[in-house]
This record gives structure tokens, sequence and C-alpha cells, in this order.
């Protein structure tokens, strides 16, 4: 026997769509984009720093032309490899490194429990963070709740307060606008006990929206000049519709939005040279029949793959929207598109799926879909964790001691390695009919539901001390003070 098949190895599963030529293609002609149409960039000040890179500037029509040169020039100042931080200060997400990371969604303006759906409020954040920091999978918080009774302006100073208060993990969140943003920043700072640390250990990352087609949101930008004090990381996500803001064609779409994810890297290098940056390839498609942007149809599943090799053809960690779902409920659509387009996403080995959460295309947060979800991550998990190779794996010498017609169940080798080697789920079923029927007869939606019960039982407390808190209470007030007026 060859005795390199005897090494222990493990062999993960992998998923491609592109050959490098066609990924070269891809660059090429979004490149050709920026260079002859431009892009929209109503923020002068980021204008004038693009100038200055090398960018022909239009400031009547408030248009930039990137030429190759400053997209490569770009793409070469980006750091590659990032972390983002836990509240005792460990790592617990890494970016660029092969690692899988899950956040749940920064906020949606509705809350959907019981079959009811009302406005979100600041309290649904806390609980929205208390289930994160209880889901094994979930390694980064996000709000789930954009609080429809706190004003939009210091909306995300409240949220984030709320946050660094009450969770463990790294946490996310919408950000507002450049004031908003300043005050964040000092959160962030006396959660973590000063400047320093704040910026060697980032809690959170800023998020870069381009407007498809191929324009930029000034308050963005604004928050991007503010998050640079801390050197935050930077995701970059504009979300482009197949149909209706980029061409119906998915290869066109595919480039269009490359190309808007690269012109958000050159202006996010004038603005903070050397930020690490997440490349977020999340384009949609739109549905003819319903008028609304699909969340979760085949066609999300191929542009995940092809944007996460676009990605990895830059060396850039990779976000892309999969593991979603356009049902309303945790139901078996649910689960069949969640499963389909997260697999997708897995192999082809993005970084970091979707926003979770979120029932339909936006329509609510549900915590009952996020433990849904939790659980899938579980499954596939172990899916693209692939097989090990080595002898004791191949067990040939046990497979002739056992003989035909033997069994391995008593065997130690089965006793030592069946905890590892095969998948125990929370929450799906694999009952015989009848103790199923002895235990309840639950559905999945049921089982989910006591589990949500289960996970929130315990009384959600706050992980700083009492100075901490009181100094976080202190910079919203502030920002109450300073920006409602």
């Amino acid at each position: 026997m060859d005795k390199n098949t005897t090494k222990n190895v493990r062999f993960s599963p992998r998923l491609t769509m592109f050959d490098r030529r066609t990924l070269e293609e891809i660059h090429d002609r979004s490149c050709r984009i920026l260079e002859t149409t431009g892009v929209r960039m109503p923020h002068g000040q980021v204008a004038d720093r693009l100038a200055e890179a090398g960018a022909k500037v239009d400031r009547d029509g408030q248009r930039v032309h990137l030429p190759r040169r400053l997209v490569d020039e770009s793409l070469a100042g980006t750091a590659r490899t990032y972390e983002l931080f836990s509240q005792d200060g460990q790592p617990a997400a890494r970016f660029g490194v092969g690692s899988r990371n899950y956040n749940s969604i920064a906020g949606e303006a509705h809350w959907l429990e019981n079959g009811i759906r009302r406005p979100a409020r600041l309290d649904d954040v806390v609980a929205g963070v208390h289930m994160a920091d209880r889901l094994e999978w979930i390694n980064i918080a996000g709000s789930m709740a954009d609080p429809q009774d706190i004003p939009a302006k210091v909306r995300c100073v409240h949220v984030a307060a709320t946050m660094l208060k009450y969770s463990r993990k790294p946490i996310t969140f919408w950000y507002y606008d450049g004031p908003s943003a300043g005050y964040v920043n000092e959160l962030l700072i006396a959660a973590a006990g000063g400047e320093d640390a704040a910026r060697n250990q980032p809690r959170t990352y800023a998020f870069l929206e381009p407007i498809s087609p191929l324009s930029f949101p000034r308050d963005g930008l604004d928050v991007i000049y503010q998050t640079r004090r801390l050197n935050l990381p930077v995701s970059i996500g504009p979300m482009a519709q197949a149909g209706v803001s980029a061409p119906v064609t998915l290869a066109g779409t595919v480039v269009q939005e490359n190309a808007e994810v690269l012109a958000a890297i050159c202006a996010v290098q004038a603005i903070q040279p050397g930020a690490a940056i997440c490349y977020g390839g999340i384009p949609h498609a739109f549905d003819m029949a319903t008028t609304q942007m699909i969340f979760a149809g085949p066609e999300q599943a191929l542009m995940a793959i092809a944007m996460t090799e676009l990605a990895r053809f830059y060396g850039l960690p990779v976000y892309v929207n999969v593991g979603l779902t356009d049902s309303k409920v945790p139901d078996a659509q649910a689960g069949m598109e969640i499963a389909a387009t997260l697999m997708a996403g897995m192999l082809a080995g993005a970084d970091i799926f979707g926003h979770l959460g979120i029932c339909g295309v936006d329509q609510a947060s549900s915590l009952d879909m996020l433990i849904l979800q939790n659980e899938i991550i579980g499954y596939l998990e172990h899916v693209v964790g692939g097989i090990e190779v080595s002898e004791d794996a191949f067990a040939v010498e046990l497979i002739e001691r056992v003989g035909p017609g033997g069994s391995f169940l008593a065997e130690d080798h089965t006793a030592e390695r069946f905890r590892t080697q095969l998948h125990f789920p929370r929450l799906l079923d694999r009952h015989f009919f009848d103790n199923w029927r002895r235990q309840g007869g639950s559905s999945m939606a049921e089982r989910i539901a006591e589990e949500k019960t289960e996970l929130l039982r315990r009384p959600c407390e706050p992980v700083v001390d009492a100075a901490t808190a009181a100094e976080l209470d202190r910079i919203v007030l502030s920002a109450q003070k300073h920006l409602l007026k």
C-alpha cells in the first residue's frame, strides 16, 4: 500500500464555476466600466482624494472615472485578513484564513413572533443578542431589530450601546450616518477600556453599500470617515438586482456588481489606506411575477459561487447572501432554500454568510428562523468538514476481523469514534414512528418554538461592569442631546 494514503488527512468537498481566464475577463470588463462609464460619487472629499490618486472627476456630474491602475493599486493596498473580538478580548471571528463565520441580521424594521408581525423595538435587540449568544454556530451577534421606537438619528447609538452591554460575541448593526458613527466610536472605546484596545481588538465592522447601478451613498462614505479612527474592517456589499438595477443576465450582474465592489475598494482606500476589506458579493435576482427581490432562488446560489470565486481571485475574504429564505415561517420552503443556497456558498469557500434570522426579503426578524438556520449550519458544517483519510479510518484490519455477517456495533473502534464521525442534530427528528408519536408527534416548527423558550429561559444579564454600563449610558444621552437638536 502507498504510504502516502495512510497519513491522517481530511478531504473536504469544493465547488467551482469559472476558470482563471474567465475571472480575468470579468475583471477586465469591470475595469472597463469603471474607466469609461465611471461611478456617481456625491461626496466631494472622496472625489478629491480619488482625483489626487489619478481618477478623472466630473464635478458637475458627480462622476468619477477610475483607471485600471488605480483599481490595481487599491487592491494591492488592502489588508486581506482580520479578526473580530469577543467581549473578553479573545479572537472570535477570523476572515481571510479559511474560517467560516455566521452573523445574525444587523436589524430589521419588523419583528415576527407567534404569527404576529409588529414594528421592532429596542427590547428586541436584547432578545436578539440573548439568542445569538446561546446559538453555537452564530459567532457574530446582529442586533436582529432596527428599533422603530428610537429616532433614526440616534438609533444606531442606542443599538450599539445595548449590544455592547449584553453581547459576549462580536456585534453587527446598521450605522446611520457620520455624526452618529462618531458616538458609536466612543461607545466602542468605552467598552474596550481605551482607544488602543478598541483599535487592536475590534468588536464590529463598518458596512458600505454602493447603490446599484454604479452609485454611492454620501452617508455611507461619511461613516467610513468616522470608523477609520478605530481602523475598523469594512465590509462592502452592493445589492444589484438582476433585471432591475443590473442586467437580467447573471453574467452581466456579476460584472456590474464586481465593478461596484472595486470602486468601493478604491473609495475606502482613499479614505482609510490599508483598511481590511471583506468583498461582499451579494447580488440578487428580481421576481418578475411578484415584483419582489428574490432572496433564495437558484440564481442566488449561482451568483454566490461566482462572487466567491472573484473574491478569491483578488485574495480577499468574501461575504455572500446565502442561507436565507423567501418564506415567512420556518417551514419546508425555508429549510430547502436555506440549505441549498448556504451549501453553495460554503462549498465555494466564502468567509461569512448572509444576515441570518430574516423572514422573507426584509419582511421581519424571527428568532425561530434563526434557530432553524443554526440547525442547518450544524448539518452542513459536518458535510464541508469532509472525510478523514488515515490507516485507522480505512479500518481494513477491523473489517477483516469482523468478517462477513458480523457487526461493528460493539467494537471499541465504534465506541471511541462515533461521536466525532457522526452528526448529532438538536432538532431534527430521527425516531421510529411510534416513539415520535409517544413524544408528542411534534413538527420542526413546534420543536423550534420549544427550543426558543428553553434558550431564552435564563435572564439576559449585562456582560460589562456597572461603571462601563454607566459610561455607555452617558454617551447615549450625549448623542441624544446633540443629534436630536
